[in-house]
């Protein structure tokens, strides 16, 4: 199915060698052109295209599959491809063959008084390893980003989508083909034993350099604890909307709904709605509505218990749950100070939005609110490096080391410096 691991060949054997051909490929990957990265690109997303067919069919046994296994609807959700979904994957990856290549970018220069110019210049991270769920357009996403950036990745994919991200695999590696790039650029780990899995977080004998995992809160907390590399990631999306006095009803209403029911089962969607107490009369109700209208589960504080009729009383735990699915927890707060203090205790630093009109409201939630995003009159679902204009993301990093946030083309790189003398020694 992924491919064929040779008889008599141990799993740390396997990734070793995966390992070693990655490094191999990462070097000259790392000086390949311009137009020679967008030329691969644009040659998997026209494979992508071709594949349709081909994609959708493996992608209906992976449903199949996961249906009898009895998978959440939430990841049936991620794990589902259809005519759209794939005509995205191919349109993220043009996308991103159409941005400014960073290699090579000079981040900032100067001069020191003694002649020495100094530039510091956007380099590779070098190999990058991605470990999935569920997500089969990660495959494509990831590998775009990685080979955009420069950097040879390697891919291991969840069982649930195995079929579709082989399907898709397929396409990439055409592209690498046409372009003349090495084929162990972009690698596909043929295995979905855990223990692969166990093998990156070692590290592959130091040739991985940075390891990103994409999926549920156990496999995000097993890689933050167990990997010996630096790891981008976010363990929960635990994402609030504050609806202040200022706010716009009409415009409240409609970004609610949107960041809570638009795609429940994404780390974007909104978990608890904290509305100011002082508007409650007024606009809880039609809120609650709205949400109730379009299937979705309402647990709420006493005040809002005693507003809204049936719904059904929030515990301590809900506060800090991610539901991934049409509930959400709703809270009545004394205004913005009660809404940053909410927060900042529950939040899981992912992304927080505030509806209002008031700037200085604006301005204390975006100062005093440490997460990744904010957003101010906007739904919590353009939580998406696509959306940032980065063309995809491999994720979204909450941590406070190097990258933060969507994680695109320009977080995957490092710098090194550049020192241009004229025959200076130092005294």
């Amino acid at each position: 199915m992924l491919g064929r691991v040779d008889a008599g060949q141990s799993i740390a054997d396997l990734m070793a060698d995966i390992g070693r051909k990655a490094r191999a490929a990462a070097q000259p990957l790392s000086i390949a052109t311009p137009n020679q990265k967008a030329a691969a690109l644009l040659a998997m997303a026209d494979a992508i295209d071709r594949r349709k067919v081909e994609i959708l069919h493996a992608n209906a046994q992976d449903m199949t599959n996961g249906e009898k296994a009895g998978i959440a609807n939430s990841l049936l959700d991620r794990l589902k491809l259809d005519d759209k979904r794939i005509a995205g994957i191919s349109e993220s990856i043009r996308m991103i063959a159409g941005l400014n290549d960073p290699v090579g970018e000079i981040i900032a220069e100067w001069d020191r008084p003694n002649g020495l110019h100094i530039e510091r210049v956007r380099t590779p991270l070098g190999v990058i390893g991605v470990v999935y769920e569920s997500r089969p357009n990660v495959t494509a996403d990831a590998a775009a980003l990685c080979l955009k950036s420069g950097n040879a990745v390697i891919l291991r994919g969840g069982s649930d989508s195995a079929y579709s991200s082989n399907a898709i695999y397929q396409a990439l590696l055409e592209g690498l083909e046409a372009a003349d790039l090495p084929k162990d650029s972009i690698q596909l780990v043929p295995t979905t034993d855990r223990m692969a899995v166990g093998e990156m977080l070692k590290g592959l004998d130091g040739n991985l350099d940075v390891i990103i995992p994409r999926g549920g809160k156990s496999l995000v907390a097993r890689v933050q604890v167990d990997a010996r590399v630096p790891v981008f990631s976010h363990l929960e999306g635990l994402c609030h909307v504050y609806i202040d006095a200022s706010a716009d009803l009409a415009m409240a209403r409609k970004i609610v709904v949107n960041a809570k029911m638009r795609r429940t089962g994404v780390c974007g969607s909104a978990e608890t709605l904290l509305v100011d107490r002082l508007i409650a009369p007024s606009h809880l109700g039609p809120l609650l509505e709205d949400l109730r209208a379009a299937g979705c589960e309402i647990r709420g504080d006493e005040g809002v218990v005693e507003i809204f009729a049936n719904t059904k009383p929030a515990t301590d735990e809900d506060w800090s749950t991610e539901y991934l699915d049409a509930i959400i927890s709703v809270k009545l707060v004394n205004g913005v100070d009660g809404a940053i203090q909410h927060i900042n205790q529950y939040s899981s630093h992912h992304t927080e939005a505030v509806i209002a009109e008031d700037s200085h409201v604006v301005e204390r939630f975006f100062n005093e609110i440490d997460s990744a995003i904010l957003l101010h009159n906007a739904s919590t679902q353009f939580a998406d490096g696509g959306e940032f204009g980065m063309g995809a993301e491999i994720g979204i990093a909450t941590g406070k080391m190097h990258a933060r946030g969507p994680v695109g083309v320009e977080q995957l790189t490092s710098f090194k410096y550049r020192v241009r003398g004229n025959g200076q020694t130092r005294p």
